[in-house]
Formats: C-alpha cells, structure tokens, sequence
C-alpha cells in the first residue's frame, strides 16, 4: 500500500497552509498567532474561512472580520478543522466515475456525529471532526489507484453489498487500511491513523482508541438514523459500548434526543 501511494501522481496535491496545520496538531506549544499567519497567508481559503465563520453556525450575530477575529471567536482548534474541510474539500478533485458531492456530504455527516459523539465520550470534538472528514479517504484512494475495481465495487455496494469485505476479496486491503496509509503518508497524528483503520471493528484494534469508536457510532446513527427516531435499537453495537463503559439506559435516549447535526453542510459544500 505504500509503494501504491508514493508511485500514485494523481493524488492531490495538499496546501501548504493544510500541511503546517497538520504539523501544528503535533505541537501543544502552537499559538494562535501562529494559526493565524499560516491560514493568512492562502487567501483563497482566507476568504472561504471568514464566510464560513460568519454563517449562523459559526459565527452567529457576532462579526468575524479577520483570522485574528475567528482565531478569538472558534479557538484554534475548531477553527484548524474548519481550515481543514474547505482545504480538502477544494483541493480533493473527483476521478472519472467518482460522486464527490455524495462523498463530501456523508464525510460531513460523520464528521458532525462524530464530534457530537466526542462531547459524549470524553473525547477531543475537533480530532473526532477530522477523523469523520477524512473516514473515507481511503475510498477515494482506491478510486485514484484501482479506478476500475472501485467502480465495480461501488456497484455492488449500491446493490447491498458490504464494501470492506468486497474490496478485501478483490484487492486485498480495503478502505480503511488504504486511509489510514494515506493519513499517515499526509503525517496526520497517530490518533487520526489509528480511528481511520478501525473504524469498522474497533474492538479488532490492539488498542481501543476512542475516536475509531465515535467512526463507529456515527456510521450506526447515520445508517439507522429511521429506526434511531422509533426506537429500535436492534442493530446497535452493544458490546462495543459495554467495552467502552456506555450505559444503554443512557446511551439510548441521547441518540433519539440528538440535535440536527447536519446543518451548515451546505456552507462547507459550496
């Protein structure tokens, strides 16, 4: 998998303002001045960032007229991983055969779960964020490097097929492996690797890492999201959220009480 990503020359080429900030999650010494001049400096996603960061969802009745504002209103971290979806959804381009608006738009709505679950779970909301963003990534690899298999492979999966065990059978690895190579070629923080491999089987992970269980569950919530609101919870990963100390007496009701967690997509889509 690593050969195919460093011989791939159709990948993406990442901004320099992502790859600083991608370096920055490593560094708990980064400010927020610091934030500010490296998001600065591209003006292209300057202006996206501050029209974003005005949006109801954002910013609300309170004006951001510069980074420095957004730095001050978002913090630095929930304001790097708004940089972060307009950076990859600009710079992401679809291959042939590739839907990039339904593959944005279900990143986003893990991506919104997967933070809420984060509140929940006692985890870090904005590392949950990106991990939702980037779940897929593999996904869109496999586009880029096996572009006629992946297009098979859509078709089944459209068909009710699983794509993790179509793509083993007939690559030998499958998205989520191929992402979590491709997070780590990017030098993503382990964190992020780590939830993006075991996303599908968290419990299957040397270690349990807990944003690969936010993955999990906001892929439940957004599949299930139907039953969720009747209250079945026949499909629920029961023994993932006793190894990760959930009570289902809680648990339960706070998936069916869950705010909209899709609004403002459209605002990083466009």
């Amino acid at each position: 998998m690593k050969t195919m990503i460093q011989n791939a020359t159709n990948l993406p080429s990442i901004p320099k303002v992502i790859q600083e900030l991608i370096a920055s999650l490593n560094n708990p010494n980064f400010s927020s001045n610091q934030v500010g001049q490296i998001i600065g400096n591209d003006q292209a996603i300057t202006a996206k960032v501050l029209r974003v960061a005005n949006s109801v969802r954002y910013g609300g009745h309170r004006k951001v007229g510069s980074i420095k504002d957004a730095v001050v209103i978002m913090g630095i971290d929930a304001l790097r991983t708004l940089v972060f979806a307009i950076g990859f959804t600009g710079n992401i381009k679809a291959p042939e055969g590739f839907d990039i608006n339904a593959f944005w738009l279900r990143s986003f709505k893990i991506a919104n779960r997967s933070k809420w679950l984060a509140k929940h779970l006692k985890a870090d909301a904005e590392i949950a964020y990106t991990c939702g963003l980037l779940h897929a990534i593999g996904e869109y690899l496999i586009h880029v490097i096996k572009p006629e298999q992946a297009i098979l492979i859509d078709q089944r999966v459209n068909t009710g097929e699983s794509r993790s065990r179509l793509e083993q059978e007939l690559l030998g690895f499958d998205y989520t492996q191929a992402g979590s190579e491709l997070a780590e070629h990017w030098y993503f923080p382990a964190d992020i690797v780590k939830a993006i491999r075991w996303q599908e089987n968290p419990l299957a992970a040397p270690e349990l890492s807990p944003y690969a269980c936010c993955l999990h569950l906001a892929h439940y919530m957004t599949d299930h999201q139907p039953k969720i609101r009747e209250g079945n919870f026949d499909d629920f990963p029961v023994k993932l959220a006793h190894a990760i100390g959930l009570k289902l007496s809680d648990i339960f009701p706070l998936l069916q009480s869950a705010p909209d967690l899709d609004d403002g997509i459209a605002d990083l889509l466009h």
